[in-house]
């Protein structure tokens, strides 16, 4: 576990969960996750374009689709303003160069003019490329 000190994320959570019981490599998507997590809530698009790969979409709760540069965007304006973010109960799953990360999130956030704290499950996919784990769409899309 040495070299992953998730203390420095102040504005992210990690529940339920037990660090001493996951590989390096776990621990490794793990910390990218929570980096991802922490960017967010300091709305720090810089560091997310190092994590995100340049070609993700995200989608909302409502199903609406965005790039990665539009999602961003709404970021750097305010219009997702997120404050915290909790990773509940993940369980990180590697293989290869591909990894996912299954947990639920606890948003507290301003999304479009709605504030409030959102528990939502997912599953989050990363490939490892150079050496080092970035954010993509999942393998089904």
């Amino acid at each position: 576990m040495e070299g992953y000190d998730f203390s420095i994320f102040t504005n992210v959570e990690l529940i339920g969960m037990d660090l001493s019981d996951m590989s390096d490599e776990q621990l490794e998507v793990l910390y990218q996750q929570a980096r991802y997590c922490q960017a967010m809530t300091e709305a720090d698009t810089d560091t997310l374009r190092e994590i995100v790969s340049e070609d993700a979409m995200f989608t909302h709760m409502s199903g609406r689709q965005q790039t990665r540069e539009e999602y961003f965007a709404d970021i750097e304006d305010g219009s997702l303003r997120y404050f915290t973010i909790g990773i509940d109960t993940p369980v990180v799953e590697t293989k290869g160069d591909s990894a996912s990360i299954t947990f639920t999130s606890v948003l507290d956030a301003n999304a479009y003019g709605a504030k409030g704290v959102y528990r939502m499950s997912g599953t989050h996919w990363f490939e490892k490329r150079d050496g080092k784990w970035y954010s993509v769409n999942s393998p089904d899309r």
